[in-house]
């Protein structure tokens, strides 16, 4: 095997199965890659998921309607698609470890000026820009840590990586809980979304701790660069097209989903700003162990079986949550497994993406196709607000999150395995 083809922070002898089996086969450099991934995810979802908190106060503040709101949702979340293709193609010619630190400042620059906004074009703007990195930085950071493991544990350690996903979720719906109890509203949101701009810190990190792997390290010595469209040739069309529609399914059932959740508990469940605080801390929390057992699934019983499980339940899960009439103590508690299930999928299709692209592409085809998910799902947040004009929020949501679990489901079905599979040089 040469070079450029070495897992090099895999142990060769290593089979185990652990949970976290994954960190202990991992040497001093792929460690330092992890937590760096991991915590540029962990302030990305922090930025991303503090819109959908203020949803309301905007429509209150600013006397916006829920398609307007909506929109500024799907705005971010298309220009986050355009992020993850350019950012990936920009970390196959220049490094995965560069583009990570460019993205990471576009994002939490785009934060801070939303803080400043003093209409709906403005914030849609500001927002626009904190997609574009926003997209970037999940895709390139997806890239780096998959090169750092071995096939055994990618699973796993894309798992912990996307759990981070829940963790920043968490700190957002927490500092809104405190900034909200002591600032009105019209001021809060605006401390809340400049908060933000504090992933900016960990560049110093990135920039002193993380290098390139050896698989980037032999492709960019290569002369011969891959295009733009090079994840369009015949070689790699297969993967793109599935890995897109793989993904339009699963970003366009949790953005269903998630951001309309709190304005959902707020406008139909009649539970306060603060008092929903416990009902979206139990989502994520079955969002994080979702994540974290996710991975171990998918390395046990494959990327497929997550997929076509996560999908059965999450879009059952998701009628149940917003139909049923259940009492407020069992919403409480459904929320766990609706958060397990509209998020275990990540963890399968993070290793999924990267195991179908060679390393040339690999940048480039992951921030495709990832985001490819977020263009064409992320159209589902200004559907959900448009279409509740008509009929109510929670028929909204859970209508478009059975199209977009459907759609996964049937892609599952027929898509090949890649669970094991080594990365490709």
């Amino acid at each position: 095997m040469s070079s450029s083809e070495q897992v090099l922070t895999q142990a060769p002898e290593d089979r185990s199965v652990g949970l976290f089996d994954f960190y202990r086969a991992t040497d001093a450099k792929g460690r330092r890659t992890f937590w760096a991934c991991t915590g540029g995810f962990a302030m990305d979802a922090m930025d991303f998921m503090m819109f959908p908190l203020i949803i309301g106060t905007l429509i209150a503040v600013w006397k916006i309607n829920p398609t307007t709101a909506g929109a500024i949702a799907s705005v971010t979340l298309w220009c986050s698609a355009i992020g993850g293709w350019l950012a990936g193609y920009l970390a196959d010619r220049i490094g995965r470890v560069r583009v990570m630190q460019l993205t990471i400042l576009l994002f939490s620059f785009g934060s801070l000026l939303s803080a400043f906004a003093q209409d709906p074009l403005q914030l849609t703007v500001y927002r626009g820009l904190l997609g574009l990195g926003f997209g970037g930085e999940a895709a390139v950071a997806a890239v780096a840590l998959s090169e750092a493991v071995g096939a055994r544990h990618r699973g796993r350690a894309m798992g912990f990586y996307a759990s981070s996903y829940a963790v920043g979720w968490g700190t957002a719906v927490l500092l809104q809980a405190v900034i909200f109890t002591y600032l009105p509203p019209d001021v809060a949101w605006r401390l809340l979304v400049a908060v933000g701009a504090v992933p900016a810190l960990l560049i110093f990190y990135i920039r002193r701790s993380v290098e390139e792997s050896a698989l980037q390290t032999a492709v960019m010595r290569d002369s011969d660069k891959p295009s733009l469209l090079s994840i369009f040739a015949p070689a790699n069309i297969g993967a793109t097209i599935t890995g897109s529609l793989l993904t339009i399914g699963a970003q366009g059932g949790f953005y269903s989903l998630m951001v309309w959740m709190p304005q959902f508990l707020r406008a139909e469940r009649k539970i306060s700003i603060i008092g929903s605080t416990p009902y979206l801390m139990c989502v994520i929390s079955g969002a994080f162990v979702g994540y974290a057992t996710g991975g171990w699934l998918a390395d046990r019983y494959g990327r497929k079986f997550v997929f076509m499980a996560s999908a059965i339940c999450a879009g059952s899960l998701a009628f149940v949550y917003t139909h049923v009439p259940f009492s407020n103590s069992l919403m409480l508690v459904l929320g766990f497994p609706l958060g397990f299930f509209a998020s275990a999928y990540y963890s399968a299709i993070l290793p999924f993406l990267n195991e179908v692209f060679p390393t040339a592409v690999r940048g480039s085809g992951v921030g495709f196709t990832y985001n490819a998910g977020r263009a064409i799902g992320g159209t589902f947040p200004f559907l959900v607000g448009a279409v509740s004009a008509v009929m109510p929020l929670s028929d909204a949501i859970s209508l478009f999150a059975a199209v977009s679990y459907g759609l996964m489901l049937v892609t599952a079905v027929s898509m090949t395995e890649t669970n094991g599979m080594e990365l490709r040089a």
